[in-house]
């Protein structure tokens, strides 16, 4: 009887224990746990459930994901209350409010992925265990079930290949530093950022060890990284193997690829998987993406590489799924035309713009993806960039369109921690079966997102709904409308990246005016986060946007030759920068700090911090070395508007641009020589003289001007500076 007592107890105080979504409420405010009843109930079908039961809020739901959801539905819709990356954490009502009527939603979308290889690179390089903490709660709390889970992944590999015979300063060379891993791990480049010192190894292996854990005790099923058949790109001469030259990207040297036909192929693959079971387990689904961005090679076999690849996956559990990037030309249909439905899960990764599933697009394929099961995916973002952006009417038209063969959705954004209104409402779809229109729905988050009712707050966003978050079809531009500031300056400065795709779709005055509403209204909701962040965020745009129109003013004076006209306007330009610069200073999460911080706190050692600080500083300006920054066309794919970096990194540019053209606009009043009078021009065409009488660009070596920057060490602080809402009305009345 007493053994019998004893399991009885045991088993209540586990499964008290065993309760992650109390935990999850905890985290969100000390003592909202007791304010909630969650009940994990058995279904067929995935849903969650609000109701009541005396004093508090009951919710029901067939996984503690759908319970989560659940929870965040409720947050939102019942209490005001709107979490995101720039809000983890709230105060409840000390009374919750009723759910007066049971509310049940269900979905048929079972699989919700989450995370891009690259925003392990671009957001979350230096992250540590508090801030993947709170990532997991943002996961649950939006659906996610399916996570990438790549941290460590260099680990596997580096014991992989010293069981290989590579040295560890061979291994060295051939892994990626912390912010370039995820191009490492698509097959993209070797060793640039690196060598990883042995203390780096420790951390991530310990960190992926309490991701996983937390996941799994969610209910999640971590998506690890599998062996696509990647190999030092001097795996032929160092290991006898037959290998496939990838060639270079953007100028850096690519591993090379293992041919499914050497007959070491299944072999170094089971040294891979093993070595990643033996330090984070075994997984239901397994990453991989073989010939990532790489034109077809006849010396592969596509047909035999995908078996070669799916037999080894297979060997460690024959219920593993292969998930594979819908991008450019992957997954190839030589290699996976022949698998057998369920065992390949493709993520049709832009699906709200470029979609391959049989929605009209440039990337379209008329089958989709025939017998294989796959995500629509909201990508939305590339680089990390800062900007407001999305195509919402876009992505509802195509959500609710034909989807056959679809399993769910997945966010494979490149970088996050911006946009959270795209976000949210992509998190929401699964669970409203019926198309609505984008305005009644921006109305809801609104509410949410403030916790008031406010009607010019929501006529601000209702005006962003229609105009920069909808992106028409046919724009297919690659993440936001890219800030003039960030681009190296030209006469004729669009688009700060080289593949950007920048095309206007949106008047630059319906930012100004969005932002004048958010401003008027500013002093009342003082102290409101998401207000205050939003406020930031909608006012930097206002800014960036009118310091478009100066930049063609400055220029117009410039090509007009009206000296005191330029001089003024180019002025103006350079304090907007500025300006810009303080605005940002007022968030944290715009402050060069709080990445370059990040990065130096993963360092045990001097040496370690200087190699991540400027694995920081690289990243997000040149991304490689001369070659691959200027050939390659790498630098500023990664821009940020951020404090700190406008300052000291963009203004420079800018201001020795313009200082260049007053230089010549100097030296050109100055006599000149005859040209018709024997001088050196007495030989030249007359269109070649046409030509030389044109405003001539000015060549300056931008990359000597960025290098250096990216060299030092001055600190930057994380910590905000002033008011959000002073501030902001100093930019307003610049800009009027």
């Amino acid at each position: 009887m007493r053994k019998i007592l004893f399991s009885i107890l045991v088993c209540l105080a586990l499964g008290s224990w065993a309760n992650p979504v109390d935990e999850l409420l905890e985290r969100i405010d000390k003592g909202a746990s007791a304010k909630f009843k969650t009940e994990l109930v058995k279904s067929e079908k995935d849903f969650f459930e609000l109701d009541q039961k005396g004093s508090k809020v009951v919710v029901r739901g067939n996984t503690w994901v759908n319970i989560a959801s659940g929870i965040n539905w409720y947050l939102k819709y019942y209490a005001g209350i709107h979490l995101s990356w720039n809000q983890m954490q709230a105060k409840l009502p000390a009374v919750l409010p009723a759910v007066k009527a049971k509310e049940r939603h269900e979905t048929d979308l079972t699989l919700r992925y989450d995370f891009n290889y690259c925003t392990f690179s671009y957001s979350m390089a230096f992250w540590d265990w508090e801030r993947w903490e709170q990532e997991i709660d943002w996961r649950a709390l939006h659906g996610v079930n399916l996570p990438l889970a790549i941290v460590g992944e260099e680990c596997v590999w580096r014991n992989m290949l010293l069981k290989l015979g590579y040295t560890e300063e061979e291994v060295g060379k051939f892994i990626a530093g912390p912010a370039f891993l995820a191009w490492w791990e698509m097959n993209n480049l070797e060793g640039w950022g690196g060598p990883l010192p042995l203390s780096w190894y420790s951390r991530q292996e310990k960190l992926q060890k309490q991701i996983l854990a937390r996941m799994k005790q969610l209910g999640m099923h971590p998506v690890l990284p599998g062996y696509s058949g990647m190999v030092p790109h001097d795996a032929k001469a160092r290991l006898g193997l037959n290998v496939a030259d990838a060639g270079l990207w953007n100028g850096f040297q690519r591993p090379a690829n293992l041919l499914p036909t050497d007959p070491r192929f299944a072999e170094i693959a089971k040294l891979y998987f093993d070595e990643l079971t033996k330090l984070f387990g075994k997984a239901d689904y397994y990453s991989m993406d073989p010939f990532h961005e790489s034109n077809d090679d006849a010396s592969i076999d596509y047909a035999k590489a995908g078996e070669a690849m799916m037999q080894a996956m297979k060997r460690v559990n024959p219920k593993a799924v292969w998930v594979i990037q819908g991008w450019t030309e992957n997954p190839r249909p030589q290699m996976v035309d022949g698998m057998k439905a369920g065992d390949l899960l493709v993520l049709d990764l832009f699906s709200e713009c470029r979609p391959m599933f049989g929605i009209p697009s440039i990337w379209k394929r008329p089958e989709g993806y025939k017998q294989h099961h796959w995500l629509f995916c909201l990508l939305e973002n590339f680089g990390a960039n800062v900007g407001l952006h999305g195509r919402m009417d876009q992505l509802l038209d195509n959500f609710y369109g034909p989807k056959n063969q679809c399993k769910g959705i997945g966010f494979t954004m490149e970088g996050s921690e911006n946009n959270p209104v795209m976000f949210e409402l992509m998190s929401e779809l699964p669970w409203r079966p019926e198309k609505f229109k984008k305005e009644d729905w921006v109305r809801q988050y609104v509410k949410a997102r403030y916790g008031v009712d406010d009607p010019l707050i929501e006529r601000a966003w209702l005006l962003l709904a229609r105009t920069i978050y909808n992106c028409p079809a046919g724009n297919n531009q690659q993440g936001p409308h890219e800030s003039i500031f960030c681009g190296r300056p030209s006469l004729n400065n669009f688009q700060a990246s080289s593949w950007s795709k920048m095309k206007n779709y949106y008047d630059p005055y319906s930012t100004y005016e969005a932002a004048l509403m958010m401003n008027s209204v500013a002093e009342k909701y003082r102290g409101n986060n998401n207000f205050e962040y939003d406020l930031v965020d909608i006012t930097r745009q206002a800014l960036a946007d009118q310091a478009r129109l100066q930049y063609q003013r400055a220029i117009a004076d410039y090509k007009a030759f009206a000296v005191r006209e330029f001089e003024s306007d180019y002025r103006r330009f350079l304090l907007m920068l500025l300006m810009q610069d303080k605005l940002l200073g007022t968030r944290s999460e715009f402050r060069l700090g709080h990445w370059t911080q990040a990065a130096i706190a993963c360092g045990a050692t001097p040496d370690e911090q200087k190699l991540y600080e400027w694995n920081a500083r690289v990243q997000i300006t040149t991304w490689g070395n001369r070659y691959c920054a200027d050939t390659g066309g790498l630098r500023d794919y990664a821009h940020k508007e951020w404090q700190g970096l406008l300052k000291d990194f963009y203004y420079p540019r800018w201001d020795a641009y313009f200082n260049a053209l007053a230089d010549q606009m100097k030296a050109l009043q100055k006599p000149q020589p005859d040209l018709l009078g024997g001088g050196p021009n007495a030989s030249k065409t007359a269109a070649e003289l046409f030509q030389m009488a044109l405003p001539q660009e000015v060549t300056l070596d931008y990359y000597a001007i960025e290098e250096p920057w990216t060299l030092r060490q001055n600190p930057y602080t994380a910590a905000p500076e002033g008011s959000p809402v002073d501030v902001a009305r100093e930019v307003m009345e610049l800009i009027k």
